[in-house]
């Protein structure tokens, strides 16, 4: 008997666009913005290096760090908790619609980016190439 496998939440920004994040991601994104500093956004791009040839990049850094040509993605949760996740429009080329999700198992565990425009990935799933 084969089992239909569920589909996991997914959040978009506020515009509909950009990132999408899963619900185990939107979690964890919350407890580690609950444990940041106040006005800091999450940074999330794309840097030449990697076994693939680019790789991920995600840090949280103070709102001042914003750019004028930074896009700017709202996200909510349902109990009204939201935080800011921007990236400069030469990492958006490599990662538009790029899904975010995030497992707790004990290997290979943690943030796994699921990248729609990539050809090829690395098996520690941090890097790629298009």
């Amino acid at each position: 008997m084969t089992t239909t496998p569920t589909a996991v939440p997914t959040h978009a920004a506020k515009d509909g666009k950009g990132i999408l994040i899963t619900e185990p991601a939107m979690q964890q994104l919350a407890r580690l913005c609950a444990e940041q500093e106040t006005n800091q956004v999450l940074r999330v791009g794309v840097r030449s290096g990697g076994c693939s040839g680019m790789s991920y990049t995600m840090d949280f850094v103070p709102t001042s760090d914003t750019l004028p040509d930074d896009e700017i993605y709202e996200y909510k949760l349902s109990n009204g908790f939201g935080f800011r996740v921007i990236c400069d429009p030469k990492s958006l080329l490599y990662i538009y619609g790029m899904k975010l999700d995030f497992n707790t198992a004990l290997i290979g565990g943690g943030f796994n980016f699921i990248n729609p425009n990539a050809i090829q990935t690395c098996g520690c799933g941090s890097s790629f190439a298009v």
